[in-house]
């Protein structure tokens, strides 16, 4: 009887007609019509699509050409646009002008970005911050770029902190970056290709690469990827990133994400390909390698002595971070015969007394740990420290006290967590400190060989990873030419290739000298 109900319900689910959310059909056929040559026509259309004076913030200001003896009317939105600039060189220019003239060019000074007929094109300009002068009897609307958005200036960078280098940090205004960027490359074939994505938001993502750099059979790869895209919105360029990922629930990251404007230019000068989008403080770089994602832009602002000791130390933390806590799980619990006597007996006599076993005590402080970490992120500056710290002190000293957490597992977490925090990049910061909880159940199911058993199951799925077809681990396997810039960095004048596996049209950075 119950399988004869549930048949019938689904049976008329199916002839249920789907459901589409539609937008309003006349106002689409209109956007896709030219602008009329009428006045009144064009004013009415323009106050319908933007609900004028509804939308307060869309402003609509008519006015004759004396010169021509023509009405006019500029539409524009208030809170994006310059005012002044609007004033001056726009409105008292086609007022005063004495000048018969029918060319708008010779009379105004702003300088004229474009003209445009289509509807729906002019629609977007206007959203964008735009100015759009439509003149009785013409055609075509004149595209001025007014824009002024509001936001904050170039300021230091908060995640990517180095002693020596550049200290600029991308802002929130998309022309900003674009000029950093620019001032850092000054070469003619740097190109910021612009593409609108998301249905309503109509955002727009640029494209900055050299063009006699970069492999146009990547290029084309991430922008097929780019307008495959099918969403209303996407208003950050961290949510962009996840809609282009080839893995989205992959644990580990393949593109590279920085607020820092010098490391973009210099993937950019090295082929690859960037990502800027308006409102987002940041960049992507595509593709991107395991080595791109550990490697710290600081590196390469010191000399090559140091910059070689700080990143064999990033990769030594790399591996405390992520072992320190499994290894000692596996020793205490399976092979205990593998610590010497006197630290087996100092072991033993700080875990005397505490009732739990040691995978219990690991993860109850590991958890302990991450809950300081994310409370001293989520609350204000000024306290955000003291608590890390207080919390730290209280919560171990008390669980020791408590004969609840031996002294060496606090230890051993101190070891584990400060280690994860030498890695910069905010992603592979999270995938190591996940990885480290799948490392503690391995390490506590089989021990050592349970370790060791899923870390080389994890070097097979990090091989298998690719980024916009690059393999993870490039160069070193697949072997390609390149700078050999992997764990140890050469001098500058020794690094003469760009990356090979990029397949750049000039793969050759300098010549011998």
């Amino acid at each position: 009887m119950k399988k004869r109900l549930f048949k019938t319900f689904f049976n008329e689910l199916n002839k249920t007609p789907p459901y589409n959310e539609k937008s309003n059909e006349l106002e689409i056929q209109l956007k896709e019509q030219d602008i009329s040559t009428h006045y009144e026509q064009s004013l009415t259309t323009f106050k319908s699509i933007f609900s004028y004076p509804q939308n307060t913030d869309i402003k609509v200001r008519e006015f004759t050409i004396r010169s021509l003896n023509r009405r006019a009317f500029i539409i524009f939105i208030s809170t994006m646009v310059d005012h002044k600039s609007i004033q001056d060189s726009i409105v008292e220019k086609l007022i005063e002008n004495q000048v018969p003239s029918g060319n708008i060019a010779d009379i105004i000074s702003y300088p004229m970005e474009r003209t445009a007929a289509n509807i729906g094109e002019i629609t977007d300009y206007i959203c964008g911050g735009v100015t759009a002068l439509f003149i009785d009897g013409d055609s075509q609307c004149y595209i001025f770029e007014t824009t002024k958005v509001r936001g904050r200036g170039i300021e230091k960078t908060d995640n990517e902190i180095i002693v020596k280098g550049a200290k600029e940090s991308f802002n929130e205004r998309v022309a900003d970056n674009i000029g950093l960027l620019r001032k850092k490359i000054k070469n003619e074939n740097l190109i910021v290709e612009s593409k609108v994505i998301s249905k309503r938001s109509r955002n727009d993502v640029f494209l900055v690469y050299e063009k006699d750099l970069v492999n146009d059979k990547l290029l084309q790869k991430i922008k097929e990827r780019l307008d495959s895209i099918d969403s209303d919105k996407i208003l950050d360029l961290s949510i962009l990133e996840q809609h282009l990922e080839e893995r989205p629930r992959s644990l580990f990251p393949t593109i590279l994400y920085t607020e820092r404007p010098d490391r973009a230019a210099s993937y950019i000068e090295e082929g690859h390909i960037i990502l800027l989008m308006s409102n987002s403080p940041s960049c992507l770089i595509m593709p991107a390698t395991f080595w791109s994602l550990i490697h710290s832009p600081e590196d390469h602002y010191l000399r090559t002595p140091y910059g070689n000791f700080i990143r064999i130390l990033r990769f030594a933390a790399l591996f405390v971070a992520v072992f320190t806590s499994s290894l000692y799980i596996a020793i205490t619990n399976y092979h205990v015969g593998m610590i010497p006597p006197d630290l087996l007996m100092a072991i033993a006599g700080t875990r005397e007394r505490v009732p739990l076993p040691s995978i219990i005590e690991i993860l109850m402080m590991e958890m302990a740990f991450e809950l300081i970490r994310e409370a001293g992120l989520r609350v204000p500056s000024p306290i955000g420290p003291t608590i890390g710290i207080v919390g730290a002190l209280i919560l171990g000293q008390a669980a020791v006290q408590a004969n609840i957490i031996s002294p060496i597992v606090i230890i051993v977490i101190a070891l584990s967590g400060l280690s994860s925090f030498i890695i910069s990049d905010i992603s592979m910061n999270f995938a190591i400190r996940l990885a480290r909880f799948l490392f503690i159940f391995a390490a506590g199911f089989l021990g050592i060989y349970g370790a060791t058993a899923f870390f080389m199951a994890s070097l097979f799925y990090l091989v298998s990873l690719k980024s916009f077809g690059i393999p993870y681990f490039a160069p070193m396997t697949p072997h390609s030419i390149s700078s050999k810039d992997l764990i140890v960095r050469h001098v500058p004048f020794k690094e003469r290739f760009r990356p090979g596996y990029l397949k750049p049209k000039d793969l050759v950075r300098q010549r011998k000298g």
